[in-house]
Formats: structure tokens, C-alpha cells, sequence
């Protein structure tokens, strides 16, 4: 049965967003991104799933496109996750980041309000600007997925640190962890699937 949830603060104050502005990155060049989520999971329909006993997952993908020519092209670009877990027996949801290699807990709290206030954090996602005049934008995309039961013992092993053979030295951890992230790429229960954008405005490294 799904658990009765009371509003959330984050669903009463806005909609669901994405943004991604500009910043300055070590060593004074412009253009770093400032990547923040917001009212992500405000969502009732994700909390009561979460409390149902399945994961959320998002994935986020960060572009670089070049503005200087005719047509638009693509640069560069990052991807990462975050995993948002309840344990209904302490009563506790987790968060954990998982960029390439590394994986970063996010910490444990009581209640999705917390979480909310990390993603709404701005951050730096690793993705280099060329040097030099060209001009350049952000699109940012976030995909919220609700991962299936069949998800659930392979994302526990993941996360523990069970990397199989990648522990051997038959593959790097990084090959290990790309694997495991296509098992999490599952349909949204109910067949839908939430999805934001963003970009940035045009600028110059220089």
C-alpha cells in the first residue's frame, strides 16, 4: 500500500526546474557552469513510489555547444547520476552521486526536504570551456526515472562497492561503473518518465 504523505514544502513553493548559469572557474576563465535542481522531488507521486520501495533516479547530462557558426554544434558534454533511496526500516533516505568512477554519499536524512536543499546547491560539473573568443552555451537535461524492483539488488551491489572483476584488474572501475549504470537506464513505472531543460545564456571564455 502506498504510505499517505503530507505536502511537501518544496511542492508548495514552486514548480518543478533545472538551471544552469555561468560562473568563473579556478583561475579566473568565464563560462564554468552552475548546475542547481529544484522542487525535483517535490513530487507526490515520486514520494509515494519512494516510499513503495523504489529508488528514484536522476540523470543529468550537461552540453557544451559552440554558438560562433552558421549552426550550433556540440562540444563536449558530462553525465551523472543521482540515487535517492528510503529505507523503511530506519526510516532514512540516502543520496548518492555517481560521476564516472565516483561515487559520493550525499548523506542520510529524515525526510526529502534535505536532499532537496543539496541538489538545489549550485554546482560544478567537470566539463572544460575552450580558450579563447568563440562563443558558447549550456543545455542542461534531466531525466527522473523511478527504478523497477528487478533494479534493486544490482543497485545494493553497485553501491556497496561490489565491482566484480574490476576488482581483479580484469576492468577498470570506470568500465564497471559505465556497466552498471545502463542497468539502471529502466522504464519510468507507469510509463512516463520526467524530464527538464535548461540552458545558459551565450558567452565568451575570454
Amino acid at each position: 500500500m502506498l504510505a499517505a504523505l503530507p505536502p511537501s514544502r518544496a511542492a508548495a513553493q514552486g514548480p518543478a526546474h533545472v538551471e544552469v548559469s555561468l560562473g568563473t572557474a579556478v583561475g579566473g576563465q568565464r563560462g564554468a557552469p552552475l548546475v542547481r535542481s529544484i522542487h525535483i522531488l517535490g513530487d507526490r507521486e515520486i514520494r509515494e513510489m519512494m516510499h513503495s520501495g523504489f529508488p528514484a533516479r536522476l540523470h543529468y547530462r550537461l552540453e557544451l555547444w559552440g554558438a560562433s557558426g552558421f549552426f550550433d554544434d556540440l562540444k563536449r558534454q558530462t553525465e551523472w547520476d543521482v540515487i535517492v533511496r528510503y529505507n523503511p526500516l530506519k526510516r532514512r533516505y540516502t543520496a548518492t552521486k555517481i560521476e564516472g568512477d565516483r561515487i559520493t554519499a550525499l548523506g542520510s536524512f529524515d525526510s526529502l526536504d534535505p536532499i532537496e536543499a543539496v541538489l538545489a546547491q549550485a554546482t560544478t560539473p567537470a566539463l572544460a570551456v575552450p580558450d579563447g573568443h568563440d562563443k558558447y552555451y549550456y543545455n542542461l537535461a534531466l531525466d527522473v526515472q523511478m527504478m523497477s524492483v528487478s533494479d534493486l539488488d544490482e543497485v545494493e551491489r553497485w553501491l556497496k562497492g561490489d565491482l566484480g572483476p574490476a576488482v581483479h584488474g580484469e576492468k577498470s572501475p570506470g568500465t564497471a561503473i559505465g556497466q552498471g549504470a545502463k542497468t539502471l537506464i529502466t522504464k519510468l513505472l507507469g510509463g512516463q518518465e520526467k524530464h527538464y531543460e535548461a540552458r545558459s545564456k551565450v558567452f565568451r571564455p575570454r
